[in-house]
């Protein structure tokens, strides 16, 4: 008996065959971005656990220059060798972008050096011999290889209009991502440059890395490779990734929830008829489980395929910001995992349930007689909207209960999950009230019609529009968060990088470069920079020194300070202090603090500056105590400005010749703000790809929703016709109705996307990273983003009715009886 009641229910769907994509599109599309970013998520850290054998397993110690834009004299290495350490292997690095925009990492090494590193020959697998032989080849891993469409023999075509090849494809996996390798000596070929990037090396007893340690010189250092502290960085990467995954899910759901809704409603008369002939209501309610568990499995099949397809295309980018942003280096290709798969079967079983829930109870619960009445979709909707609106009010009141608490993260993310979810139940409530109420009290009979007609439709457009305002608000919210880092981050840049030139020489040189540049009639100013880090009980400590002129104080962007910081900073014992340590150490100007020997405790606090590319927390000391301090140990910056006019290219050139200084320890400006902003974009293009995605998502499900309930009122728009509206007039309507529900969403969705930018700023990014931003209003963005998705809805009104008014109005009535 239960099967026949089954195929009666699933029957609605051959005569409305677009709600069942309706229903589809909502809940696939919600699974595939759910499955898209758990697989990315899950991928990126199954590559942090692995690691690639080259640099993790067999080379966990690195020495490294302390300052990123060094390098490692190649002397180094030749005396690490004599003195023993033939544990370690000389690297140099180079970043390069393909023609297309892939971000490439070309790796040089040395295999023979390495060849005596492995014990079981496992790095004689990896490292075959012939990168050393002509034509030295690149090899790359087989995933960028299928993503450039390259294979043995073939060159890559750089951004520059130059070749890298010929290549080498790895077909033993044991390579990842972005990353190449070949000879070291085919590396320098193509860059003049004489230092290394970084020294491998292997397992050492604990005296030998305390003899490695002295050997070093001030400015290079051994690091060993940490997972945990991996994890740790790239903890708020994923968890944004998450939670956009988690919104655009959501949206999905409404659009479901929709379709299910007005499915049931459609399905009274059929359901009452049943009920009438005997199916009790366990049998119908079995029946409707089924029905729901088909479609949830159809749904999740295709959501796992689009969601695996969604991740492939999202990877490189997302790989690309993790390279940059963390030396993580991920795989470009994704195979889809089980618990992926399985995560979001439940995830969707679990929202369809959710979902379906109240419409499902209100149908079987409904007295027969009732359901087999006349249809009306109008019959619930004011009640439900209402209930809506409380329940709304209730999770407002929730939020102002939980913002009581104390900032944190994991308070951020609960506030923005209720406001959303608070705002948009209180949508659609907003909408029918204002529409019923001008049904009744505007002169104009058609412009009642008008909204009274506008307000029944809320009955089958109400979730779809409270879809539409979320992901609208979360672009909204997306674009104002970004511009305003973007903003912010291009100013502090600018700010501190005031000198035209940067230099980084050997503390034997740097007094002999300085003079001679302030020689140099091209030369204005000289900077000295001092810096040195310390462990202590706040963690890691980096200490940079300043100089008094008002060059030095005009680059530095204060937050507060003490009246007259600067003349404290000079000539007390008083430092200043990053905003990031202030924010996470609850420190403030005036304050006294200790730190390690040599400086010792009793320092006062002038001030607190802005620094957003520091992870460490980082102290700003006079020249004068410094010296007297430290004396002249640390690594040493120049910062050179220049007369207006003279150009740093000309000095850089004479600075090697005289000096025969690597052209890698002389930046302009420029050079390092353009790098800056170039990661900084590469960082925030997957989160604007997902906005832009769910806002898709949306207007395609409120599209679905309207052209399933005009034809359902095929005899309400007959009969409109009869009565002499034109089909332009309905065709009109249509339109101006969803431009209406557009624009309020749109007046919603505005300041509900700048108050969750106020939240993603001032809890997520502020105690995550100890940065605070000025939020930036960017009208334009906002106002593109709203008018094609105007252009987008009205479209999507007036499509369904043209379908409808093709006919005559007779044989439309006739086809509607």
């Amino acid at each position: 008996m239960l099967w026949p009641v089954v195929k009666a229910l699933l029957g609605h769907y051959r005569r409305y065959p677009l709600q069942i994509l309706l229903v589809w599109l909502g809940l696939t599309l919600g699974v595939s971005l759910l499955v898209g970013v758990t697989a990315i998520n899950h991928h990126a850290k199954v590559s942090y656990q692995n690691g690639e054998r080259l640099f993790n397993n067999p080379l966990p110690y690195r020495i490294l220059p302390k300052h990123a834009a060094n390098k490692i004299p190649q002397g180094l290495y030749i005396q690490l060798r004599r003195a023993g350490f033939h544990q370690c292997a000389p690297f140099d690095i180079r970043y390069l972008t393909a023609h297309g925009g892939v971000n490439l990492t070309l790796v040089g090494i040395d295999p023979v050096a390495m060849a005596p590193l492995s014990q079981n020959a496992q790095l004689l697998d990896i490292l075959p011999l012939n990168l050393m032989q002509p034509p030295y080849p690149v090899m790359i891993s087989r995933d960028l290889a299928t993503h450039l469409s390259l294979k043995d023999g073939d060159n890559i075509v750089l951004h520059d209009g130059s070749n890298l090849g010929p290549i080498q494809i790895d077909r033993k996996d044991e390579m990842r991502g972005t990353r190449m390798m070949t000879d070291l000596s085919r590396l320098r070929s193509m860059e003049r440059s004489s230092g290394l990037s970084l020294i491998g090396c292997a397992e050492m007893s604990s005296e030998n890395l305390k003899e490695l340690r002295a050997m070093l010189p001030s400015g290079i250092t051994v690091v060993q490779n940490n997972r945990d502290e991996m994890s740790g960085l790239t903890k708020a990467f994923h968890m944004n990734l998450t939670a956009m995954g988690m919104l655009s899910f959501v949206v999905g759901l409404f659009i479901f929830y929709q379709a299910m809704s007005l499915s049931f409603v459609q399905r009274q008369p059929l359901v009452g008829i049943m009920r009438q002939m005997g199916v009790g209501g366990m049998q119908l309610a079995q029946a409707l489980v089924i029905e729901i568990t088909i479609l949830v499995l159809i749904a999740w099949l295709f959501g796992n395929a689009f969601g695996v397809l969604l991740a492939n295309q999202l990877m490189p980018a997302v790989s690309a910001s993790l390279s940059e942003l963390y030396d993580v280096n991920v795989g470009l290709r994704i195979n889809l995992s089980w618990q992926a798969s399985l995560y979001s079967f439940w995830m969707a079983l679990a929202g369809a349930a959710i979902s379906c829930f109240w419409p499902a109870v209100r149908l079987i619960r409904t007295q027969p007689i009732r359901l087999s009445a006349k249809l009306s979709l109008v019959r619930h909707a004011g009640r439900e909207f209402s209930w809506q609106a409380l329940v709304a009010t209730g999770l407002a009141v929730a939020a102002v209960a939980v913002y009581q608490g104390p900032p944190s993260q994991e308070l951020g993310y609960t506030l923005i999950g209720l406001m959303l979810l608070s705002v948009a139940l209180f949508t659609p409530y907003i909408i029918w009230l204002c529409f019923n109420s001008y049904s009744y009290s505007v002169r104009w009979v058609r412009l009642r019609w008008f909204f009274s007609d506008a307000a029944a439709s809320m009955s089958y457009r109400g979730v779809a529009t409270m879809a539409f305002m979320l992901a609208l608000a979360t672009n909204v919210g997306i674009e104002t968060m970004v511009g305003s880092f973007r903003d912010t981050t291009d100013k502090w840049l600018t700010q501190r990088l005031a000198a035209d030139l940067y230099i980084y020489p050997n503390n034997n040189s740097a007094a002999r470069i300085a003079k001679w540049l302030e020689e140099q009639p091209e030369v204005d100013q000289v900077w000295w920079r001092w810096q040195k880090e310390l462990p202590s009980e706040y963690g890691s400590l980096q200490f940079v020194s300043t100089g008094a002129n008002r060059g030095e104080l005009t680059s530095l962007p204060v937050k507060l300070g003490i009246p007259d910081f600067w003349f404290h900073l000079h000539h007390s014992k008083s430092v200043m202090i990053s905003e990031s340590m202030a924010l996470k150490k609850g420190l403030r100007p005036g304050d006294e603090i200790d730190f390690p020997e040599p400086l010792g405790p009793d320092w006062q606090i002038a001030g607190i500056y802005y620094d957003y590319g520091n992870p460490y927390h980082q102290i700003l000391l006079s020249h004068r105590n410094w010296q007297y301090r430290f004396e002249e140990n640390g690594d040493i910056g120049l910062g050179v400005l220049l007369n207006e006019g003279a150009k740093s290219e000309t000095i850089k050139q004479r600075l090697e010749a005289l000096f025969h200084m690597n052209s890698d320890y002389a930046f302009d400006n420029t050079k390092i703000h353009q790098q800056a902003m170039t990661v900084f974009d590469h960082t925030f293009k997957v989160a604007d790809t997902l906005g832009n995605i769910t806002l898709v998502i949306a207007v395609f499900g409120l599209f679905f929703a309207t052209l399933a309930g005009e034809i359902s009122r095929q005899r309400h728009i007959a009969l409109l016709r009869c009565l002499g509206l034109s089909g332009r007039e309905l065709i009109a309507i249509g339109g101006v109705q969803l431009l209406l529900f557009g624009l309020i969403s749109a007046l919603v969705a505005v300041p509900l996307g700048l108050s969750l930018a106020v939240l993603i700023v001032d809890l997520i990014i502020k105690h995550s990273f100890g940065w605070s931003l000025q939020l930036q209003v960017i009208p334009w963005e906002y106002l593109w983003t709203i008018a094609w998705a105007m252009f987008a809805i009205m479209l999507a009104g007036a499509l369904p009715v043209l379908r409808l008014v093709k006919n005559t109005p007779m044989k439309s009535l006739r086809d509607a009886l």
